[in-house]
């Protein structure tokens, strides 16, 4: 049985056999690891001379946009992240300056460090990083899973995170960004409560339900909530949704509508394998990832990966997967030339390509311990989702 909050974000199958371990991951921080691994390229080309400094970001309990911000606070500069790692984990990442020659000293608090290792010419940016290496505890397991194997036949999901995890509304904030809804957009990042959440939470986004206790709210609005703070202070001051709305940090406006995109993509994944699909196998006319991720027409190359369509406002349409793809945009009423935005050029999305199925190497599990690298942009909680199949992945960590 699927859970709820999986059909929630566009998830409504299995693709493994396996019957599930249960359990709980992230009991402790130091229960889900995850390390980034970069190209040896690019290690190759760290010097210890100028250019952009390149540090190694080791966290915990601390989410990456609030570790830079910490940065920033403290020594004024700005730093560049691949990706977001989670607050409930042990990560290591990469991260750089912005400016030549602009670097800070090595730094240490109880949640953060940030250590040098060198320079390169360029800044670094998303090609640089082959993957991530996760070693993963589960916790009280109700039977053993060394006999998992099946890290092969796993769907490429956009994971739990993208969309808020215990308050799933990143995708329809998007969405209605996506439908020029600036004020219901404002209205579900302010007061949108979700089964899942904290009862304080929820509390609070009551009173920010009703415009004429913002001022009230942003006197009780705790400083974990800085994106709603942000947008009663502009409803506040000029009650105009759109404003508010650009306020915030264009990283996470960007999010909103990439996560409107990540609940498209789950559910035509989903809707191709109800449909009988061939999803793990690339076919004659497939678009397809390659070895050193170029996209093109299949070839029979065994290094070739099938990859399905985002939308976008350049979605292209001739794939076998427009037929599910059209199918959901009709529902959801929405045209993907609405993904580009005249109001706000900055927040447009012209769409692209993602795998199909996740690419899992070196996957070893050991007594209650999964470890396994995956290529950039896939989630470990859709590898341990197939491994456990929790009846509430949230209770179970996720």
């Amino acid at each position: 049985m699927i859970p709820k909050i999986d059909s929630d974000i566009g998830i409504t199958v299995y693709t493994t056999k396996y019957h599930g371990c249960g359990g709980k991951i992230k009991v402790r921080n130091d229960d889900f690891k995850v390390s980034e691994v970069l190209s040896q390229k690019t290690l190759d080309s760290v010097t210890q001379s100028e250019g952009f400094a390149i540090y190694k970001l080791k966290k915990s309990g601390i989410d990456t946009n609030h570790a830079l911000e910490t940065i920033f606070r403290k020594f004024g500069v700005h730093l560049k992240a691949l990706g977001l790692k989670d607050s409930s984990a042990v990560t290591e990442q990469f991260v750089c300056s912005l400016g030549q020659n602009k670097s800070v000293p090595n730094y240490a608090d109880g949640k953060i460090s940030l250590e040098k290792i060198g320079f390169l010419k360029k800044p670094l940016s998303a090609k640089d990083m082959v993957g991530n290496k996760f070693v993963i505890t589960v916790t009280d397991p109700e039977r053993d899973f060394a006999d998992f194997a099946e890290s092969d036949r796993i769907f490429n999901f956009y994971g739990y995170q993208r969309f808020g995890s215990r308050r799933p509304v990143t995708h329809l904030i998007g969405r209605a960004l996506v439908q020029r809804r600036f004020d219901d957009a404002i209205t579900l990042l302010l007061s949108f409560t979700s089964e899942y959440d904290s009862d304080e939470n929820t509390k609070i986004r009551k009173i920010m339900s009703d415009p004429s206790s913002y001022p009230e709210a942003l006197k009780v609005l705790p400083h974990k909530m800085d994106l709603e703070r942000i947008a009663l202070q502009e409803m506040i001051e000029h009650k105009d949704p759109q404003r508010a709305f650009q306020k915030l940090p264009l990283s996470i406006r960007r999010l909103f509508v990439d996560a409107y995109q990540s609940f498209i993509f789950n559910l035509t994944v989903c809707k191709a394998f109800e449909y009988g699909e061939e999803l793990f196998l690339p076919q004659d006319g497939d678009v397809c990832y390659g070895k050193n991720a170029n996209l093109g027409k299949y070839e029979m190359d065994p290094n070739q990966q099938l990859a399905i369509p985002l939308v976008g406002h350049s979605y292209f349409k001739k794939t076998r997967f427009d037929l599910h793809i059209s199918k959901i945009l009709q529902d959801e009423q929405v045209n993907p030339k609405d993904f580009f935005f005249k109001e706000m050029q900055e927040i447009s999305s012209e769409g692209g390509f993602r795998t199909a199925s996740i690419h899992c190497t070196d996957f070893l599990i050991e007594k209650n311990i999964a470890s396994f690298t995956l290529q950039r942009g896939s989630f470990a909680t859709m590898m341990m989702r197939e491994i456990m199949k929790p009846v509430d992945p949230l209770k179970a960590g996720f």
